[in-house]
């Protein structure tokens, strides 16, 4: 089972970015998909999820400007980040737990001020 992370990147504050998390070895459309985030310093913080169901939850320091979203068919899961700011940046982690954890390999965010 592995999950890949891509999507980050540098960009200017107020920028954008999508996140994509492909999944592979096993379905988790059944499962509650994240994204989590490590800033450097800082210890490992969930961002965003959305359940089997569609419903989904923000962090309060990201509500409002980013979106999750999935795709069943492709097993995949997104992340919309929109109005980046500098305090944005960090390693983002895309998971999902099936009795094991399961953690992509993370993918570098860094917003410039």
């Amino acid at each position: 089972v592995q999950l890949q992370a891509s999507g980050g990147g540098t960009v200017q504050a107020g920028g954008s970015l999508r996140l994509s998390c492909a999944a592979s070895g096993r379905s988790f459309s059944n499962n509650s998909r994240d994204w989590f985030r490590q800033a450097p310093g800082k210890e490992r913080e969930l961002v965003a999820s959305i359940n089997w169901k569609g419903s989904t939850y923000y962090s309060d320091s990201v509500k409002g400007r980013f979106a999750i979203s999935r795709d069943n068919a492709k097993n995949s899961w997104y992340l919309q980040m929109n109005s980046l700011k500098p305090e944005d940046t960090a390693i983002y982690y895309c998971h999902s737990k099936s009795g094991w954890d399961y953690w992509g390999h993370g993918t570098l965010v860094t917003v410039s001020s």
